[in-house]
C-alpha cells in the first residue's frame, strides 16, 4: 500500500548506563559498534529507509551527539535511496512525550497533518527487515484509518526488564499497558498467551497523536508548541535545529506510554514477526556473540579454567579465571565491572554513583571519540597530562586557546599544520613544538594519512572545559 508521506522518527537520547562501562555518557549506547561492523543507529537509520514512501527522517538526539549521530547516517548514505535527515536536538534529555510531540509538530508543518510517522528507538536490533516492513505495511494500514499503532514483540522467556502490553489476539486491540513486572507475574504473563513486551515502536498519523496530546495532555502540548515557535525563531538551518532552551525547559520528562498509550481506548498492537532485540542490558548484548561448549562467552583474550556460564569482555588485557561461574566482568582500559549475571539490570545504580562522585568514567573513555579524530589520555597526574591525539586526513581541530595550561606536541607519525599564536608552519615526524598558556592555536592534518601526535598538557588546572574555541569547522564556537 502506498502513502503519500511517511516520517521516520528516531529516539536517540538515551545514555545506556545499563552497557557501562562499554558505554558513556559521551558515548552511548546507540553508537556501539556490533559485531558486524554497524553501530545500532546505523542499523535504525538503514532500517528507517528500507521503505520507498519515506520522503525524511527526524532524528531527535541530544545536542551533544548531533555530529556523532551525522557521522552515522553519513555512513549509511552509500545504502539510503533518501538521503534526507534533519535533526532536533535536546540541551538535555526530556523523556519520549516532549519527543514525539516536538516531532510531530514539525513533521505536520512540513508535510501536512496527515502524515505518517514511524516511532523508532535507536537501541533496538531488528535482524529480519523484510518482517519488519510486512509488520509496518500493516501498521500503515491501520494508522491511516487514523489509529494509534503499537509494536508487541512475542515474549519467549519471562523478562522483567520490559514492560508489557495485554491485548485481545482476536482483534489485535490494547487492554492495558503494564510497568515492568516481576519474575512470578512475567511467567504467568508468558503462560496466557494474551501479553507482548512492549517495544516502544509506534505508528500513527501526526495529526492523530497531537489530539490525543490535545485531550490528555494539553499543557504539555502548549510547551511543546511554544518551544517549536521559539526553536524556528532562533534557527536558520531548519536541518539542524537547536531546540531552544528556556521554552524546553517547560517541558515535563514524562514517557509517551504514561501520557497517551495507557489512556487511548483506540490503541491498536500489532504482535510482531521480525527478530527483535532492547540492547539494552549485558545480558541481551551477549546473545549477539558465540558460546564456548562450557557456556562462556569471550569477547577478547582470556583464559578460563572450571569457569561456566560466564560472560566476558575484555579490550586489551588477559583476562584469566579459576572456578567462577555465572559472572558477567567486562574490563576496559579505565574500569572493570563484575557482577552475577543476574544483575545486569542493577548496573546503572553504578553509573549513578559515579556520577554523584563526579567520576570521570561515567562520561568519558580513556578514548574520546571527537570529530576530527580521537584522543587517548595515557597518564596524568598532578599538574601534568599525556594524550595521544589521532588526527584524521584533511581534518582539523578548532583555533582556541586555554586558560590554564600550556601544551607541548611531538609528532609521531604523518605531518601536521600547526598554527601557533601569529606563526603557521609545518611539522614532520619527529618534530615537536610548544604552545604557551593564553596562547591561539590550531592542528590540522594537511595530508592523505593520519596524524598522530603525543600531547603533553602542564598548570594547576587540565580539565576539558578549559577550551575557549575561536574558530571551528564543526560549528562548536564558544558563545
Amino acid at each position: 500500500m502506498e502513502y503519500t508521506h511517511l516520517v521516520p522518527v528516531i529516539l536517540s537520547g538515551g545514555t545506556g548506563s545499563r552497557l557501562w562501562p562499554l558505554s558513556r555518557e559521551s558515548h552511548p549506547k546507540p553508537f556501539l559498534t556490533l559485531p558486524d561492523g554497524q553501530s545500532l543507529l546505523q542499523k535504525t537509520f538503514l532500517r528507517a529507509c528500507s521503505f520507498t514512501q519515506v520522503e525524511e527522517i527526524i532524528t531527535i538526539t541530544n545536542k551533544e551527539y548531533h555530529l556523532k549521530s551525522k557521522a552515522e547516517y553519513e555512513k549509511s548514505l552509500p545504502h539510503l535511496s533518501i538521503p534526507s535527515c534533519s535533526f532536533l536536538l535536546e540541551p538535555y534529555g526530556r523523556n519520549t512525550a516532549p519527543a514525539i510531540a516536538l516531532a510531530a509538530l514539525k513533521a505536520a508543518e512540513t508535510f501536512g497533518p496527515n502524515v505518517l510517522l514511524l516511532i523508532l528507538p535507536a537501541d533496538h536490533l531488528v535482524q529480519d527487515i523484510a518482517s519488519f516492513g510486512q509488520d509496518v505495511e500493516q501498521a500503515y494500514t491501520l494508522a491511516n484509518n487514523n489509529q494509534l499503532v503499537t509494536f508487541g514483540i512475542k515474549p519467549t522467556f519471562p523478562e522483567t526488564g520490559f514492560g508489557y502490553i495485554e491485548y485481545c489476539p482476536a482483534s489485535y486491540q490494547v487492554q492495558r499497558f503494564i510497568e515492568k513486572p516481576n519474575a512470578e507475574t512475567a511467567q504467568t504473563y508468558l503462560d496466557s498467551g494474551r501479553f507482548l513486551w512492549n517495544s516502544g515502536i509506534f505508528c500513527f498519523k501526526a495529526s492523530v497523536i497531537l489530539d490525543k496530546f490535545a485531550l490528555h495532555a494539553p499543557d504539555l502540548l502548549h510547551a511543546a508548541k511554544i518551544c517549536w515557535e521559539e526553536t524556528k525563531r532562533t534557527n536558520s538551518n531548519p536541518s539542524v535545529l537547536k531546540l531552544e532552551m528556556e521554552s524546553f525547559s517547560k517541558l515535563p520528562d514524562i514517557s509517551i506510554d504514561y501520557v497517551i498509550m495507557e489512556k487511548s481506548l483506540d490503541l491498536a498492537v500489532i504482535p510482531c514477526h521480525f527478530t527483535w532485540q532492547d540492547i539494552g542490558s549485558w545480558e541481551a548484548y551477549k546473545t549477539l556473540f558465540e558460546s564456548d561448549p562450557h557456556g562462556n562467552t569471550v569477547i577478547g583474550d582470556a583464559v578460563l579454567i572450571d569457569s561456566e556460564n560466564n560472560f566476558i569482555h575484555s579490550e586489551g588485557r588477559m583476562v584469566a579465571s579459576i572456578g567462577i561461574n555465572n559472572l558477567t566482568i567486562i574490563d576496559t582500559p579505565d574500569a572493570m565491572l563484575i557482577m552475577p549475571r543476574n544483575r545486569t539490570q542493577d548496573v546503572k545504580q553504578i553509573v549513578q554513583k559515579l556520577k554523584t562522585k563526579a567520576h570521570e568514567s561515567y562520561l568519558n573513555h580513556r578514548t574520546v571519540i571527537r570529530p576530527w579524530g580521537s584522543y587517548t589520555v595515557l597518564e596524568e597526574g598532578l599538574a601534568f597530562k599525556i594524550k595521544r591525539i589521532v588526527v584524521k586526513p584533511q581534518a582539523s581541530l578548532s583555533l582556541q586557546q586555554h586558560q590554564h595550561r600550556s601544551e607541548h606536541w611531538v609528532i609521531v607519525e604523518g605531518c601536521a599544520k600547526v598554527v601557533n599564536g601569529e606563526k603557521e608552519y609545518l611539522l614532520q615526524t619527529n618534530e615537536s613544538t610548544f604552545i604557551p598558556m593564553c596562547t591561539p592555536h590550531r592542528l590540522s592534518n594537511p595530508s592523505h594519512t593520519n596524524l598522530v601526535i603525543i600531547e603533553v598538557q602542564t598548570g594547576h588546572y587540565l580539565g576539558e572545559d578549559d577550551i575557549l574555541r575561536l574558530e571551528d569547522i564543526y560549528g562548536r564556537v564558544t558563545t
